[in-house]
């Protein structure tokens, strides 16, 4: 990517539908609704053979500073900061308005090269919209349609001349690790994010519901790109409202599903709730690797014995989970950051591991003699052969004589041997059962 952009504008004027249409994918949440965007969400733009990097902001308003609005306006500044070029969208339905004069004006002032795009221009009604956008001193405006594509190879050309060479990665870099943060809404996940980068990257504050994007930050720890993906808060689905929070829900959901790595952030002062659990058990379904950040560290009275009374706790209400990592921290404070990027790593690491198929099926004839599969019509069950076929999450294959007449009790009791012999602690088992070939059966 050999440049910034960053879409500004007043709300409502298609700013997060441009976009969805230059990254290629639906990124950004969409609705009708003014205001849906608040932070600033970045991906990987093209047009044709041009590539940049483009920023989705909040719509431009005048609010005070401190206030909800106001911080979104500074999140807004940040990427006008970072960018190298800025793309002003206004709404040729509407035409040109004073909210657009306005900031035009200040963003004349930035001294930062601006396009101006006259969005929704479908049609040849807008034309009396686009000659007076020529009022605004930013040059000719581009008739666009974000919602139809329409207006892109104009756009390349204005951009094209910010073109300049891609900087080369340092060797070695690899994948970044995908690494979602989720957990229940005001819980203080993008207060970590924000102190974990070491910036004021995402939109905080004491509101409920502020994160509304699951928004990628790209970051490295000890020389390994990480993305960091911070999501909107999960709560309990009669309670979720309204079609927006129905859109960030979703968005949260497919961040889990897509990422390798889950921290599920929970409030030490109010810990391991019943929507934790069902985060947890979501993500374990899922099949990503878990740790557990207890946040807001800093102000719990009795640090020792909360914590051995949450592993506890954790232990029993996620026995599926079995020796997942539960690491206090503080976004506050910085608290734990260190602890909690080295369960990370060791969970990643977990979940990735491959046990060699002998010492499996040494072990499996181990726990039999140690404790016998059940009978089945006056007949003991014959575990044959077991083998890993995947992994992230370990994934196995026990081959047996009857395979669906084993009881999940002793599915369970397998899984945990495995864990606790082969050092899998915290990450998903799939143990699939598989019915062995009887070498009598005539072919």
């Amino acid at each position: 990517m050999s440049f910034v952009v960053a879409i500004l504008g007043r709300p409502n004027v298609g700013k997060s539908t441009l976009f969805n249409r230059l990254v290629g994918r639906r990124l950004a949440l969409v609705d009708d609704t003014p205001g849906v965007t608040r932070d600033r969400r970045e991906g990987e733009g093209r047009i044709a053979d041009l590539t940049f990097r483009v920023i989705d902001t909040a719509g431009l308003e005048e609010a005070a500073s401190g206030s909800l609005p106001g911080r979104m306006q500074e999140q807004t500044e940040r990427a006008l900061g970072d960018a190298d070029v800025a793309l002003l969208v206004i709404d040729a339905r509407e035409g040109v308005t004073a909210a657009d004069r306005h900031f035009a004006d200040r963003l004349r002032r930035s001294r930062k090269p601006i396009v101006l795009l006259a969005n929704k221009a479908e049609g040849r009604a807008v034309l009396p919209a686009i000659g007076e956008a020529y009022r605004l001193g930013l040059g000719d405006p581009v008739p666009v349609s974000a919602e139809h594509g329409e207006g892109l190879g104009e756009l390349y050309e204005c951009l094209e001349p910010f073109s300049r060479s891609a900087e080369t990665q340092a060797s070695g870099s690899g994948k970044p690790l995908q690494l979602a943060i989720v957990g229940r809404p005001n819980v203080g996940k993008s207060t970590l994010v924000n102190r974990v980068v070491g910036e004021e990257r995402m939109l905080t504050g004491p509101e409920t519901g502020i994160t509304r994007d699951a928004i990628a930050v790209d970051w490295t720890w000890q020389g390994r790109p990480i993305r960091l993906i911070d999501t909107a808060g999960l709560r309990r689905k009669p309670r979720v409202e309204g079609k927006l929070e129905q859109l960030s829900v979703g968005d949260a959901l497919r961040s889990i599903r897509f990422a390798e790595t889950v921290i599920l952030v929970t409030d030490a002062l109010q810990p391991m709730e019943r929507q934790d659990v069902t985060i947890a058990r979501l993500v374990e379904n899922e099949g990503r690797a878990l740790v557990l950040a207890l946040n807001k560290w800093d102000l719990v009275g009795e640090p020792a014995a909360l914590l051995k009374h949450l592993r506890e706790r954790v232990s029993a209400s996620l026995p599926q989970l079995q020796g997942l990592a539960v690491v206090p921290v503080s976004g506050l404070t910085g608290f734990g950051l260190d602890a909690l990027m080295k369960a990370v790593a060791a969970a990643g690491e977990v979940w990735n591991r491959r046990v060699a198929t002998a010492d499996l099926n040494r072990w499996l004839a181990t726990v039999q003699q140690r404790h016998p599969p059940p009978l089945v019509a006056g007949r003991r069950l014959r575990l044959r052969y077991i083998t890993q076929v995947n992994t992230r999450p370990p994934t196995f294959a026990l081959f047996a004589s009857k395979p669906g007449e084993l009881p999940d009790s002793y599915r369970r009791y397998l899984v945990n041997a495995l864990r606790r012999e082969f050092d899998l602690p915290g990450t998903p088992i799939r143990m699939m059962l598989r019915k062995g070939k009887n070498p009598y059966e005539p072919r």
